[in-house]
């Protein structure tokens, strides 16, 4: 979600809003944190589209249209892109930033690795200020939105920790068994290019993340399921790693059965590269643990 007049189709908004399983209501602190649950719960991170070979923009139009009509996710250009319009489009006061998500100090690499939403104009008591840190493009962190105000906040299994940065900066530090340290984002405005050069290298480079290890996950209340490759597993409530799934079938209903991620519209030769190439990644993973 940049700053931008770009509206949500009400066709789109209407199938977004059926995907959570919400009706449109006017703003306020319940509806925001009602939309973001059910976000995050319904419409996984997911990194699938780059080994089936599709080459999705930052566009939050097209990305708000995929969790629409598609059933698809996305990482964290496209959920919070779309996240933003649907809320805009609700009436809420939404700003895009600039984040960073990193080790102990963000570098200049990291700069525009991560879209923030926060929303403004909602005060109660808890919150005053009526200022709110929004984050569905994270994966494993938030289940609802924050107060952005600084301090330690319990959403289970983790701690999460809110301190100012410095020049209208945040930093979100995550919980030591999450799968990042830390999240840095900056107060301005921000717009489509600060993203598409990182969105490039992420979603293409050999040396990505996201390009070597194929995964999906989704969060709830008590915890968070992840797939990385072949392998399933759980952080928090009920945690598990399991064997990994090495039969393409089983590894497509796990898909669609824990993550609510189908491929019926995916072309047969982009289903098949999917697999060959969460397949590939798996067994040189494996051939790098016995060395």
């Amino acid at each position: 979600m940049f700053e931008s007049p770009d509206e949500l189709d009400p066709a789109v908004r209407a199938a977004y809003l059926a995907r959570l399983g919400l009706d449109a209501g006017p703003p306020s602190v319940e509806g925001l944190v009602s939309i973001v649950q059910r976000q995050v719960e319904r419409v996984p991170y997911e990194t699938l589209w780059i080994p089936a070979g599709e080459r999705w923009s930052i566009d939050p139009v097209q990305a708000a249209r995929r969790i629409a009509f598609a059933g698809r996710g996305g990482y964290c250009y496209h959920l919070n892109g779309a996240l933003g319009l649907l809320l805009r489009s609700l009436g809420y006061a939404v700003h895009g930033h600039v984040g960073a998500v990193h080790g102990d100090e963000p570098s200049v690499d990291d700069v525009g690795n991560h879209l923030v939403l926060t929303v403004t104009g909602l005060p109660c008591e808890a919150n005053p200020s009526g200022r709110w840190y929004v984050d569905a493009g994270l994966g494993d962190a938030l289940h609802e939105p924050l107060p952005l105000v600084p301090g330690d906040y319990l959403q289970a299994p983790f701690r999460l920790t809110l301190e100012t940065a410095g020049d209208g900066a945040w930093r979100l530090i995550h919980d030591p068994v999450g799968g990042f340290r830390s999240m840095t984002w900056t107060a301005g405005p921000a717009a489509p290019t600060d993203f598409t050069g990182r969105h490039e290298w992420l979603s293409t480079s050999p040396d990505s993340g996201f390009v070597q290890v194929p995964m999906a996950e989704r969060r709830d209340a008590t915890g968070v399921d992840v797939i990385r490759g072949l392998v399933l597993a759980r952080l928090g409530s009920g945690a598990f790693t399991a064997d990994p799934v090495t039969r393409p079938a089983q590894w497509f209903d796990t898909l669609a059965d824990v993550f609510g991620l189908r491929f019926d519209g995916l072309a047969p030769d982009s289903r098949r590269r999917l697999w060959d190439t969460v397949l590939g990644a798996h067994r040189a993973w494996e051939a790098s643990r016995s060395r």
